[in-house]
């Protein structure tokens, strides 16, 4: 079992558009492609205090980490939500992720 954090910030003004993609478009569409998502939340202290948005999703391992983002990215349904999203310029500004294991904690 594999976990990836992933960390986007928001283009400044940006985040409500953000978090209705989110809401709207790509929880389905992870949720549609067979993707855990463990937790998100808003960064409520800290660096980008809430222009953050910040979630882990639970993958099996390496090979289904990268199967499930290849399907999610080249499904039609998330490729028209994310044009339609920023026809008035994009949302986010930077993109981290972290690919985090427990295994040595266990």
């Amino acid at each position: 079992m594999i976990y990836e954090l992933r960390e986007y910030t928001a283009v400044p003004g940006r985040m409500p558009a953000l978090i209705r993609r989110y809401n709207d478009h790509a929880m389905p569409g992870l949720v549609k492609h067979d993707m855990e998502v463990v937790f998100i939340s808003l960064t409520d202290f800290g660096p980008n205090t809430m222009n953050d948005v910040v979630y882990v999703i639970r993958h099996d391992s390496y090979g289904d980490l990268e199967a499930k983002w290849k399907s999610f990215f080249a499904d039609p349904d998330w490729i028209e939500a994310k044009r339609k999203s920023e026809e008035d310029g994009p949302l986010v500004a930077t993109l981290s992720r972290r690919i985090l294991t427990a295994n040595p904690f266990m």
